[in-house]
């Protein structure tokens, strides 16, 4: 019997990813405002964890809820899979850089909702790229997205005060 020798952030970032899965195939369950939109609110998970625990645990939250999710949603390796993908890279780089910035510059941190806003626009503009490039490569596409923007600013800002409330109870709690 092979035995990989696990670790208590292993434990932490498996726990963590369960939760952001579970979540996630709540969410699935509830009908969309919009074809193929959701509010992501599994992305509070990542944004506590990055928060917490740094990029890297974030990163793997990520990564784990999207194969996970898209196994248990029956997805994996479909169009929506490669969507899902597209725009975790890119939102993950967003956060990357925005939580960066916020540690180079404390004094201009984005804080929870700046970074989660970011994300979702980050998100949102790499299913874009995606679904344009790879799906529906017609100018009308361009018609969607400021729309789409918008939403995402807005689902952006519910799951960053969403964070910024989790945050602070698990301060409150941890003292």
């Amino acid at each position: 019997m092979i035995s990989i020798p696990t670790t208590r952030d292993d434990h932490r970032i498996a726990g963590l990813a369960a939760l952001a899965i579970a979540i996630h195939w709540l969410e699935s369950a509830f009908p969309s405002p919009l074809p193929g939109v959701k509010p992501g609110l599994a992305n509070v998970v990542t944004l506590v964890v990055l928060l917490r625990y740094g990029w890297s645990a974030a990163a793997w939250v990520t990564i784990l809820r999207i194969v996970g999710g898209s196994v248990l949603l029956g997805t994996f390796l479909s169009p929506a899979f490669l969507l899902s993908c597209s725009g975790a890279v890119a939102a993950l780089a967003a956060l990357g850089l925005g939580d960066r910035w916020s540690r180079a510059v404390p004094s201009w941190s984005l804080g929870p909702v700046g970074l989660s806003i970011s994300a979702a626009v980050a998100h949102m503009g790499g299913q874009f790229y995606a679904a344009y490039r790879f799906f529906v490569p017609h100018e009308g596409l361009f018609h969607l997205l400021p729309i789409l923007l918008v939403v995402a600013m807005l689902f952006g800002a519910v799951s960053g005060l969403v964070a910024h409330a989790v945050i602070k109870n698990l301060e409150i709690s941890s003292s």
